[in-house]
């Protein structure tokens, strides 16, 4: 068969991102075909390619382009956009109409997307060519034009007569009906989990709708899931009827599978979501025009904020000196073989190194430096210049020269970009040739450093030792603008030739987290210099205190002792969490064990996870909750029934009677992963368990009684202890008769808010106003501490324990742990220990008479805020506060530790944890703890 080369362009500016990628399993694993994504830099989708639309979602973010060659190319606007019902999104084109490449499809509103959906990247998808080879043309992580090739493939023979045809239903095999279950209808997602199925069991699948379409139509339309757009040409929406038709070996399980995902509610559908911390980071800010330059200041565009103050230290590298000529080039061209292999080595170790710190962006660098020096035409043209009497490091050079001026000459910023690559490959390579010694660079230790340009190498060199970087050309685009934002370090580029003039012995960057631009002030005042360090010397110290005395217990200053645990998901991260200074596991969110796979972990996968969690925490408690799916978690494998509202439905231990192989498996995992463990201090076995979503005693009831015929027939004697999430308002009303049956109960604070407030916690119009402080919410909490009272201890979980108001709270309230995120630890213990929690409680009545949670979170800042010039007082955490309180820490002993060696590991993660920290009191996941002993 003929074929010939086709290409595909950009269909907006943007940032070019690889498909794997994409943070949506159903594009990164190529579910529905191969592809690219782009995250914008505009706010118009326009064509990529000459052909016809033949497929516009209802809801706007969604379009399906088949080229002139047949192939059908869908474009999707942003991750979850399906949910915004259009709004935001304006299509300019029609189903049926042709369009030429770079005619607009569609605008959005980039701002106003970005605030309620997961991301904004924008995957271009080759749906009916899955084994096509295509080749992209961009590097990830460089921005491309709008136009600009992005994409080749060879293209078979034209393809028109086979795309898009809507095959009838097979006439042998299996079928069986089915209702449209997701909120959104058939779009592309579930669309390409039917191609996934077909394949995956080697069928043809079809869907023929059944019934009265709403207009009152009938139709009976039908489509084979291989195409993508025929199948979302059906316009099947929430409550129609199919059939599901399939015709192969494994048409019984592919009709199992298909009828169950149609039949699942999609998680969270309909729902707004908040934007997470690293969507919210996904799109870089453009400059439209650079600020005017004010005396004593220098203006660049924002490759990477941060704040740093030190002297200007001038990075000017000269290239390796080399011989002009040689005489043997026979021998020049061995030589240069050997320099390449040379460079390639290293750059492969520092490939790996980069992998094995998490430094991804950085591995991907090193590997396309690789793919250049693998190009055929640069060493062809060294090795032409060798042969007319050029020595290898002055072809190399001459080679490479031509192709950095050609890229820097050319109007493509993009292009010009990679200039940089180069030079830095062209140093590398001429560096063993070199005739004269490499000068090196000193004082740069806290320096900030500038540059007219910077290779990804020497950034590597330099990143540890200095506190800035300024460059007088590059851009955001420049492989140097993207490690100095992995490694956090404060970057400006493009800040002109007058930076390679300037000079100071204290000078200042700053950069902010949201601006596109920022400054390098020369001649900072003292007054400046003095707020400057005082906000970093306080940061600083703070976080070195408080990482410092991590492991040791939390103990208020009225002497009540709480144990701080840690909420995790895995055994790795439970070993984060006990180098944390974890005082026990809180909470081990099981389902992650379950979720994101197509058929239930085994009992021994299960086993090996809970024993490798235990193991790792080194005999404090690791406290499990069995398998909560349901509401806004479900399982692809699982089929559950559709619900009008999931979050009231069958969850948690509710589903325990419908699908009892699934959660008995996990029990006897669980059984026997706590086999022979040690008790723990409290005489409670290490490994144990609880049980979501508990209504009432008779629950708790029916699951000691599974627990205890599992252990029977397995033979194990000691039962785990057994526990109690408090999510339903229910159990906080009735904890006295749940906690003489239960050795602890641990409060899901988000759930609790839920169900007491009636506000979807996933609605974000209402998560102001889902406060786990509203007064109604914390008399639950003190009717559960009461009902608990001298029966068994009481934890909390999640966001609202890592609150420094909610937490300070809650311990006042009698609590006996608060269970966090591993990056909280530290900072929530050093919290405890400033906090004098009688004082606090004693204003609990006159808190739980206010108005609102508002109201409570008023009157909390201004209880825990002492008066300037006094002793912290009952949570101090002012500025003031907070230094007064970590120079006793330190007084205490803290700098003894430090200088035993304490302080360079702790910086190693101080920013790091902070992140986290700070990520975690906006998150809303469910969750429990306890470790303290039984009364």
């Amino acid at each position: 068969m003929s074929s010939t080369l086709r290409f595909l362009r950009a269909p907006m500016r943007g940032v070019v991102v690889p498909l794997a990628e994409v943070p949506d399993p159903v594009f990164a694993e190529g579910t529905m075909g191969p592809g690219i994504a782009i995250d914008p830099l505009g706010e118009t989708l326009h064509a990529p390619c000459n052909g016809e639309i033949i497929h516009c979602a209802r809801t706007a973010h969604a379009i399906t382009l088949r080229d002139d060659g047949g192939h059908e190319w869908l474009l999707h606007i942003g991750l979850d956009t399906v949910d915004l019902d259009g709004d935001g999104l304006e299509l300019l084109v029609a189903t049926g109409e042709r369009v030429s490449a770079g005619d607009p499809l569609c605008r959005f509103d980039a701002d106003r997307l970005a605030q309620r959906v997961k991301a904004l990247v924008t995957p271009v998808v080759l749906t009916n060519g899955p084994d096509t080879d295509l080749e992209t043309l961009v590097a990830p992580g460089t921005i491309v034009e709008m136009g600009e090739n992005l994409l080749q493939w060879q293209a078979a023979a034209d393809r028109r007569d086979e795309a898009g045809r809507a095959d009838s239903a097979p006439d042998a095999g299996a079928s069986r009906d089915a209702t449209i279950a997701a909120a959104n209808g058939l779009h592309a997602r579930p669309a390409a989990r039917l191609r996934a199925i077909a394949r995956e069991h080697a069928v043809e699948l079809t869907l023929t709708r059944i019934g009265e379409k709403a207009g009152g139509s009938r139709d009976a339309a039908s489509a084979n899931v291989a195409s993508l757009s025929a199948l979302l040409n059906l316009g099947l929406v929430q409550g129609d009827r199919v059939t599901v038709s399939a015709h192969g070996a494994g048409a019984q399980a592919a009709i199992e599978a298909a009828t169950t995902l149609l039949e699942t509610p999609e998680p969270g559908a309909d729902r707004p979501r908040e934007t997470p911390p690293e969507a919210q980071a996904s799109g870089l800010p453009l400059a439209s025009r650079m600020p005017a330059a004010e005396p004593g200041r220098l203006n660049g565009l924002s490759a990477s904020p941060g704040l740093a103050v030190g002297p200007l230290v001038r990075y000017e590298v000269a290239l390796p000196s080399v011989a002009d000529t040689a005489s043997d080039p026979e021998q020049e061209k061995r030589a240069l073989v050997a320099a390449i292999a040379e460079v390639d080595a290293e750059l492969e170790r520092s490939t790996q190194a980069a992998k094995a710190r998490g430094q991804q962006a950085e591995a991907d660098i090193f590997e396309a430096h690789r793919a250049w020096l693998d190009d055929p035409d640069l060493r062809a043209a060294a090795e032409t210049e060798i042969a007319a009497g050029r020595s290898a490091g002055r072809g190399w050079y001459l080679a490479l020269e031509r192709e950095i001026q050609r890229l820097r000459g050319g109007a493509n910023t993009l292009l010009a970009a990679r200039a940089d690559d180069l030079r830095d490959l062209q140093r590398q390579v001429m560096q063993p040739f070199a005739v004269e010694a490499a000068a090196t660079l000193s004082g740069l230790d806290g320096a900030i450093l500038i540059a007219q340009e910077l290779t990804p190498s020497q950034f590597v060199e330099v990143a540890d030792r200095v506190a800035g970087l300024c460059l007088a050309a590059g851009g955001l685009t420049s492989h140097v603008s993207i490690l100095a934002r992995a490694r956090g370090l404060p970057c400006l580029v493009a800040m002109g030739d007058a930076l390679m003039e300037a000079a100071s012995d204290k000078a200042c960057l700053d950069i902010g987290p949201d601006e596109p631009h920022g400054a390098l002030e020369l001649a900072p005042d003292d007054r400046r210099l003095t707020r400057i360090d005082e906000e970093r010397t306080r940061r600083h110290r703070q976080a070195v205190a408080e990482h410092a005395q991590a492991q040791n217990p939390a103990v208020t200053r009225d002497g009540h002792h709480l144990h701080v645990g840690a909420n995790i998901a895995s055994s790795a991260e439970a070993r984060a969490a006990a180098q944390a200074g974890a005082d026990g596991v809180g909470l081990m969110r099981s389902e992650f064990l379950f979720l994101e796979r197509q058929s239930a972990p085994s009992l021994d996968e299960q086993q090996a996870e809970y024993r490798a969690a235990v193991e790792a925490m080194g005999g404090k408690p690791v406290i499990v909750r069995l398998l909560d799916i349901g509401g806004d978690k479900q399982l692809p494998y699982l089929s559950l029934p559709a619900s009008p509202n999931p979050a009231l439905g069958e969850r948690g231990v509710r589903l325990w009677q419908t699908h009892p192989a699934l959660f008995e498996t996990q029990l006897d995992a669980l059984l026997e992963a706590g086999r022979e463990l040690p008790l723990g201090e409290d005489g409670l076995s290490t490994l144990r368990l609880m049980v979501p979503m508990v209504a009432d005693v008779c629950e708790l009831r029916w699951v000691r009684e599974r627990l205890e015929a599992r252990a029977g027939a397995l033979g194990i004697e000691r039962l785990p202890a057994l526990g109690v999430m408090i999510e339903v308002p229910t159990a906080a009303v009735c904890a006295d008769s749940l906690a003489r049956e239960a050795d602890f109960l641990s409060i899901g604070t988000n759930d609790l808010t839920q169900y007491a407030l009636a506000m979807d916690r996933e609605v974000a119009s209402l998560a102001l106003r889902s406060d786990v402080l509203h007064p109604g919410v914390l008399r639950l909490i003190a009717a559960c501490l009461q009902g608990a009272a001298g029966h068994c201890p009481v934890a909390v979980c999640g966001a609202a324990a890592g609150d420094p108001l909610a937490g300070a709270l809650f311990a006042a309230m009698g609590v006996d742990e608060l269970s966090v995120e591993s990056g909280r630890i530290a900072a929530v213990k050093a919290g405890l220990r400033r906090l004098d929690a009688g004082a606090l409680a004693a204003q609990l009545p006159s808190l739980l008479a206010l108005a609102d949670g508002a109201a409570v979170r008023q009157a909390l800042k201004t209880m825990l805020e002492p008066e300037r010039g006094h002793e912290p007082g009952v949570a101090d955490s002012s500025a003031e506060g907070i230094e007064q309180a970590v120079e006793l820490d330190i007084e205490r002993g803290v700098e003894q530790d430090i200088e035993r060696g304490v302080e360079q590991d702790i910086e190693k993660g101080i920013d790091k944890d902070i992140g986290k920290g700070a990520d975690t009191l906006g998150r809303t996941t469910s969750g429990p703890s306890n470790t303290t002993t039984r009364s």
